[in-house]
């Protein structure tokens, strides 16, 4: 039967557990394979179904109309179900190439994943099928779902209403939608999955463009299954510091520091990509599958990180065959009406089957002929050799590639391609509008050539090998300083309009602005400390809330590195960057040197006239002025502040006063006017948007709450400030707020409860420092053990296994 061409609708099918079921059987498998296939042809070809493929028990069936392959799966099932076999079955319709061997396209990947996602006996049916079908079938709607292809996620369907596990899609992962299947390395999968059956971290080896990457993604889905607690990718491509590997990590699962404390016994596999120009996190990998016996790692290198237990894979060039393959689809996705070309394979050779320079060469397809490309190839090729002497001769061959298809951009598109590469990891569309000034049919034009790439997340970025070429080409040019310049600058004002600052209270706090542009706020620092120092300051300052919740002893040294290489400051900025670092080493527990910093700020404030700043300082020395218990000098400094504050009409300036007045009222014994008081700070904090301090004012009134037996109201007042909390990733107050939630479930008589919640406080504090938790947990821990019952310890050794992650949504739930 002839294949049908246009939209077709494909069946893919297998039987579930066949290697169970040969060894049960033995010779009968034969036999009862053959009644299979028997039954299945028997169902398929009533049915106008064309057999594209056999192999083994697998079937590959296409169809002209959607019903039809609907239909024929149904009497398939039935046909099956006497004989005890379970067979999976998925649909999918589409409108692929067809080619002399056969079909071509995503839609052929997309059918045979749809097909891997369910279980013996069930049949699966994609959107694109369902939008075709009439209401003669009858479907279950099972929702949205990741498939093993690494594309967008997909609505899928269930023929019939009989009950299945849940679908083998993927769950518990970060790993970034891909928008073309992988083609030509199914041997490559089969080993690595038996290598990483028999090994704990595997390094995928290659020159830049080989396709590390996509492999180690796409093995990262194949056996997500065998990983209960996910898979997670760790992209080392903006990170220069080895140091940062670690944190990148943490940041990935959801944890902080000490990063093999986090994850202890957990399932669970990291593919850490690009890791060549950071090789020095050898050690740190080595170390955190010492300390976590069921942690997996693949990596990808162009140099192996030579440690011990690593099992080096090489990743070679795709076969001749592949490559074709590879390129032929990326050509029809560029240009639907592109059909195979005797010069394919011709042009595939020249590029070395090298999986890059394949999809750069057939993204030309719209523009040149495939005989017009070979024939630029064949001149460009012997003169693009301009990479190092000592580079692999590939290597030196994808850098060509990338030169020759730099040279065919037009000036403007060469202009803003090479400008991308002042950016760090990725970049959104304003952001290369304004620093760039790229415009939008240029950048989408390099977004179809594939030198810039659209992520899941729909920011922008470049793979690494584009990238240092376009590194190359900017350093070269003469608006590198000037780009590096404007970037800096642009997000000077991301950094500000995120209101982190303690000039910008009022405006509200944006945590979610600054998250995702952490790589490129580090590489303008980066720039600034070396080039402007003053600028980098101002960046830093505008930060001041990010140091405090994510990691003040960062904020400590970068903005100390400025102030040492800044002379002649102006007096207000300088006055900004000691109330900063000041800031950094008291959250730190610090507080004797962060109050002489708070105090010399304050001088600089009061020099340059800045009421709402000295307001600001008064308020934070009446904070110390209550921890060292000087309640009346405490009050003084905080009407002080109030005053001007209200004189001003700055609303933070209300909020931190009532604070502060409500402290003082509870050291006086005045319960029921701190309770009033602080709840107001949290009311308005919450208005304005002043987030940091919302979630410090309920964690305040959850502790006097508890202190004076409230404790469903203690409880309540804690579970929100956890809320606010972990929403801005603030460890300190995190851990702070389970050890009063340990506290109140004690005191409700859940041994069990607060036994798991304490577990969980102990294993965070063994991660690294906690800021001011130092101070005081020694005190807390006193006062919880004091209630430990058999219960709590039972619940201790669950706790322990426990990231805070975890904790906070236990807590939470």
């Amino acid at each position: 039967m002839a294949l049908p061409t246009g939209t077709v609708t494909f069946l893919f099918t297998d039987i579930e557990g066949s290697t169970r079921l040969l060894d049960e059987l033995g010779d009968r498998y034969a036999e009862v394979l053959a009644e299979h296939h028997r039954l299945m042809r028997q169902s398929f070809e009533p049915h106008g179904g064309a057999e594209v493929d056999t192999a083994g028990d697998a079937f590959f069936v296409a169809f002209g109309r959607a019903s039809d392959a609907v239909a024929a799966a149904a009497a398939a099932q039935e046909a099956l179900a006497p004989s005890g076999l379970q067979v999976r079955m998925g649909i999918h319709t589409g409108e692929p190439l067809l080619t002399e061997t056969g079909y071509v396209g995503m839609d052929v990947h997309r059918a045979a994943r749809v097909m891997a996602a369910g279980h013996g006996g069930q049949v699966l049916i994609s959107q694109a099928t369902r939008e075709l079908l009439d209401a003669d079938f009858q479907l279950a709607d099972l929702g949205e779902h990741r498939l093993k292809d690494l594309s967008e996620p997909q609505r899928l369907f269930q023929l019939g209403t009989a009950e299945f596990p849940r679908l083998k899609t993927l769950n518990q992962t970060n790993l970034p939608v891909q928008s073309t299947a992988l083609v030509g390395r199914e041997a490559e999968l089969e080993a690595l999955a038996s290598l990483l059956g028999d090994h704990r971290l595997v390094t995928l080896v290659g020159p830049g463009g080989s396709g590390k990457t996509r492999l180690a993604l796409q093995i990262a889905a194949d056996t997500a299954d065998d990983f209960e607690d996910g898979v997670f990718w760790v992209s080392a491509q903006a990170i220069t510091d080895p140091a940062l590997v670690e944190r990148s990590i943490a940041h990935a699962v959801g944890a902080q520091d000490g990063l093999a404390r986090s994850l202890g016994n957990r399932r669970m596999l990291l593919v850490l990509d690009n890791l060549e120009q950071v090789l020095g996190c050898a050690p740190t990998v080595a170390s955190l599958l010492a300390e976590t016996p069921h942690v997996k790692v693949v990596a990808t290198s162009r140099e192996p990180l030579r440690v011990s237990g690593e099992q080096r894979f090489p990743v070679a060039p795709l076969p001749m065959d592949a490559a074709a393959a590879l390129f032929l689809e990326r050509a029809q996705a560029a240009d639907p009406g592109f059909r195979p070309d005797p010069a394919v394979e011709l042009i595939c050779r020249r590029l070395d089957g090298l999986p890059l320079a394949v999809e750069l060469a057939a993204a030309r397809v719209t523009l040149l002929g495939p005989a017009e490309l070979l024939a630029r190839l064949d001149r460009a090729l012997p003169l693009l050799t301009g990479g190092r002497r000592d580079a692999p001769e590939r290597q030196r061959t994808l850098r060509g590639t990338i030169e020759w298809s730099y040279e065919l951009l037009d000036p403007e598109e060469q202009r803003l391609f090479r400008g991308l590469a002042v950016f760090g990891a990725s970049f959104d569309v304003d952001a290369a509008l304004d620093i760039c000034a790229a415009d939008l049919d240029t950048l989408q034009s390099l977004v179809d050539k594939s030198l810039l790439r659209r992520w899941g997340s729909g920011r922008f970025g470049m793979l690494e090998t584009i990238s240092e070429y376009a590194r190359e080409q900017l350093g070269a040019s003469a608006e590198g300083r000037e780009l590096a310049e404007r970037h800096a600058r642009y997000y000077l004002r991301v950094a500000e309009s995120a209101n982190l600052s303690a000039d910008s209270l009022d405006q509200g706090q944006r945590h979610d602005v600054v998250l995702p542009e952490q790589d490129n706020l580090r590489r303008a620092l980066d720039w600034c400390a070396e080039t402007d120092p003053e600028l980098g300051l101002r960046i830093a300052v505008a930060l001041e809330n990010f140091w405090m919740t994510d990691d003040p002893r960062e904020g400590r040294q970068r903005v100390e590195s400025m102030l040492a290489r800044t002379q002649d400051l102006d007096p207000r900025l300088r006055a900004q960057a000691l109330r900063t670092l000041g800031g950094c080493l008291y959250i730190a527990g610090d507080f004797e040197a962060g109050v002489r910093l708070v105090e010399e700020a304050l001088a600089g404030f009061e020099a340059v006239g800045d009421e709402a700043a000295i307001s600001h300082l008064l308020h934070r020395l009446a904070m110390e002025a209550i921890r060292v218990r000087n309640y009346e000098e405490a009050h003084r400094l905080e009407e002080e502040s109030l005053a001007i504050g209200r004189r001003l009409g700055v609303r933070s300036g209300e909020t931190l006063g009532l604070s502060t007045l409500a402290e003082v009222a509870w050291a006086e014994g005045d319960t029921e006017q701190a309770l009033a008081l602080k709840a107001e700070s949290a009311r308005l904090a919450s208005e304005i948007g002043f987030t940091w301090w919302e979630a410090g004012a309920l964690h305040d009134l959850a502790e006097w709450s508890l202190e004076l037996g409230r404790f469903e109201e203690a409880e309540r007042r804690a579970l929100a400030a956890l809320r606010v909390g972990a929403a801005i990733g603030d460890r300190m107050h995190q851990v702070f707020l389970l050890a009063l939630l340990v506290r109140t479930a004690l005191e409700r008589g859940d041994g069990l409860r607060a036994g798991v919640l304490w577990g969980a406080v102990e294993r965070e504090e063994e991660r690294g420092a906690i800021g001011q938790w130092e101070t005081y947990r020694e005190e807390i821990r006193t006062s919880i053990l004091e209630g430990a019952d058999a219960a709590f310890e039972q619940g201790r050794a669950r706790g322990r296994t426990l990231t805070l992650a975890d904790a906070v949504a236990e807590a939470l739930s």
